[in-house]
């Protein structure tokens, strides 16, 4: 790419790699290029993954068999979004990816916080609050409103973790958000994601 293209963007982690073009035609002709440059070093394109995506936003506004992809656990596609002058407009842009997204909700399940009725609130937050606010700070640089989603089950999990712990709250779902919210606007950086208005609601 330095050698042949220099002018074209191109970004690469490990073995995945995104080159960018203006037009079809010049796509299909580097995408040859390099698959004959791979096959020189005993390299192929993977046949399933490789594939010319159509970057679709307010500015080109056709259709393409292809026109999303992912990248380093984040899904590029077309979105909603507000301009600095508060108009809204349809770029392509980056949010965290479903592969992602079903990778942190599983891991959150297997910390069985509900079951950690012998820890307090404080506790659970020292011990996994890192870990939330490394999936934050990446997942969040960009559409960080996709992040919600994510949480719902860390929210859960906190109010079986309450209605375990507390007899009081044991038969009540409502009682025990309601609980977790006041403490929550009490100390909202207790909780990495309480910072961004993840608040526990009884409908999660």
């Amino acid at each position: 790419m330095r050698r042949r293209y220099p002018e074209i963007p191109f970004e690469r982690y490990a073995d995945d790699v995104i080159v960018h073009y203006k037009t079809e035609m010049e796509a299909k002709q580097v995408r040859v290029e390099i698959e004959e440059r791979l096959g020189q070093c005993k390299l192929e394109l993977h046949a399933e993954k490789t594939k010319i995506v159509y970057c679709k936003d307010d500015k080109r506004r056709g259709t393409y068999s292809d026109e999303k992809f992912n990248f380093l656990g984040f899904t590029f596609r077309s979105r909603w979004a507000k301009s600095r002058w508060g108009e809204y407009f349809i770029g392509f842009s980056p949010a965290i990816s479903n592969e992602a997204t079903k990778s942190i909700r599983s891991t959150v399940r297997s910390w069985r916080l509900h079951r950690r009725s012998d820890k307090s609130l404080g506790d659970l937050a020292r011990m996994y609050n890192p870990i939330i606010r490394g999936w934050i700070n990446y997942y969040g640089s960009y559409y960080k409103s996709a992040l919600y989603r994510v949480f719902y089950p860390l929210s859960r999990s906190l109010m079986r973790w309450a209605m375990r712990k507390y007899k009081k709250l044991k038969p009540h779902v409502q009682r025990a958000a309601y609980w977790l919210r006041r403490i929550a606007k009490r100390e909202p950086s207790l909780f990495a994601h309480w910072q961004m208005g993840m608040r526990p609601t009884a409908g999660q």
